[in-house]
């Protein structure tokens, strides 16, 4: 164990187990039916955990491959050779406790997973700086990060408004949002009075990350945020990511998971509407319906809006849902994601994932060719490179073949080799799926228990009542989902765990 991480501990930064409840059998005492709809990532750790605790559980996904915003899908290029696209770039984080311990269902060491061990941030205006090699645990890692980085100084700390900052460091999971979720990020980022090198270095690169504009962002989400990520984890801003494409890593085997232990998972099939009965829930899809005691609604912002809208029944059964629908169902800002197959490759230093700061589209590059087998083995017979850029909240109503050439002139001007790589194949896309985080909005949010019985909700933009963020938002929404049905019907819950529930400054 690290210094800082022994340090951390004595701090009491360690991870947390969060209450399920408790009791219950090791398996459902009784046959139960429940039906997910979706199978990204909320859906399938709902069904994983029903799945092995005996509940007959049927995940529907609508479209033809599983994984939603993780999802992946094949692709045939002009030379003949079969590539696997993705929806983008995701790191696994290692605090995503609850995530990870669905992964080692299939893969109990991990072995899937390597480091990434560098994480800098670009800019065309100043040098880059570097997230990566930190102590893990704070507050070693924040005062690492402080002393080495090129973007703020000590006579920048002396400037800063320090109470300002005081909110960041004393995140409460009550008052933070009561005090802070009227206010913007960017109204937040403004009053520190930060260099405006160390605000867009250091802060805005990480409120982009979560798909969207500090303007249009919730301060208390991004306090919440900078908590979980970097100042309430023992594990630091260190992460990992699969060394295969995500089908063949994660959902084909989590997939074979749930059908051996008697689930079934159906995909290329959407919900239409959702009937009530006496006995529970008739989902109706575009092909079939399907009667089940449980449902878990493990959909996207705007899927969940329409499928409420569609579903007269929730008017009378789930006033609540259906009144909190018209706000959380408005997703946040359009992405963009671009994958190039090009001949030639970027300089050998060049870090296999990079933030970008201050490009006007540009977010993140990641070199896929030095971190997927499949796509190595293409760039090794072509003597080309796999490269995809990410826009994490672009212009709206942009073709995505115009945000793609946006993307690749930008990377030109931090990496100027790139502008001699010819592309060979493009796969680009616009959608508009991520959670919303506006101010004002978490009193409205969602969470996994609705108020009609039977029915519960998981994803990333779900309430909890925990510290909690995107891939693990989603696994442990879809945790508790389960937890919930296991209990109602006599079953055992799953463990969940979170990082440390309160700042270091924060009063109890």
């Amino acid at each position: 164990m690290a210094l800082s991480q022994v340090i951390g501990r004595l701090l009491g930064v360690r991870a947390h187990e969060v209450d399920p409840g408790g009791g219950g059998a090791s398996r459902v005492p009784h046959p139960v039916a429940a039906v997910v709809v979706g199978g990204g990532i909320a859906g399938m750790s709902a069904a994983v955990v029903l799945a092995e605790r005996g509940v007959e559980v049927t995940v529907l996904e609508a479209a033809p491959t599983l994984g939603g915003r993780l999802g992946a899908w094949p692709e045939t290029l002009a030379d003949g050779s079969r590539q696997v696209n993705e929806h983008g770039f995701h790191a696994f984080f290692r605090q995503y406790y609850n995530w990870r311990n669905i992964l080692r269902r299939v893969d109990p060491a991990l072995t899937f997973l390597r480091p990434v061990p560098g994480y800098p941030v670009l800019s065309a205006e100043w040098p880059a700086e570097e997230f990566g090699r930190l102590p893990p645990a704070p507050p070693a890692n924040l005062l690492t990060l402080l002393a080495r980085s090129p973007s703020l100084r000590l006579r920048d700390l002396r400037g800063m408004d320090r109470d300002a900052a005081l909110p960041l460091l004393a995140y409460h999971p009550a008052r933070t949002y009561a005090e802070f979720d009227h206010a913007t990020a960017d109204d937040l980022l403004t009053s520190l009075r930060l260099p405006d090198r160390a605000r867009a270095m250091l802060f805005e690169v990480f409120s982009h990350s979560f798909f969207n504009h500090e303007a249009e962002m919730s301060a208390a989400e991004m306090i919440a945020q900078f908590h979980f990520y970097l100042l309430g984890n023992p594990e630091g801003l260190a992460f990992d990511c699969p060394d295969e494409d995500y089908d063949t890593a994660i959902w084909r085997p989590l997939a074979r998971h749930v059908q051996r232990h008697g689930g079934q998972v159906v995909t290329g099939v959407a919900a239409t509407a959702l009937h009530r009965e006496p006995t529970g829930w008739r989902v109706a899809t575009t092909e079939a319906a399907y009667r089940a005691r449980h449902v878990v609604l493990a959909v996207n912002p705007p899927a969940l809006a329409t499928l409420v809208a569609a579903s007269p029944a929730l008017t009378g059964a789930a006033p609540e849902l259906v009144a909190a629908l018209p706000g959380y169902g408005r997703p946040g800002p359009p992405y963009a994601v671009a994958r190039y197959w090009c001949d030639g490759d970027v300089e050998a230093g060049r870090a296999i994932f990079s933030g970008v700061s201050r490009q006007s589209t540009l977010d993140s590059v990641t070199l896929y060719h030095r971190l997927e087998h499949e796509s190595r083995r293409w760039a090794e017979r072509t003597g080309g490179s796999v490269i995809e850029l990410h826009a994490y909240a672009c212009e709206p109503e942009v073709p995505a073949e115009e945000l793609a050439e946006r993307m690749r002139a930008e990377l030109t001007g931090l990496w100027p080799e790139a502008a001699r790589l010819r592309v060979r194949e493009l796969r680009a896309r616009v959608e508009a799926r991520a959670p919303a985080f506006t101010p004002g909005s978490h009193a409205r949010r969602p969470g996994v228990r609705t108020d009609a019985d039977g029915l519960y909700l998981a994803g990333d933009g779900i309430r909890t009542d925990f510290p909690s963020a995107l891939m693990e938002r989603a696994a442990a929404t879809g945790i508790i989902a389960a937890n919930h049905i296991l209990r109602a019907e006599g079953g055992a819950a799953e463990p969940v765990r979170s990082v440390r529930p309160r700042g270091l400054l924060a009063r109890p």
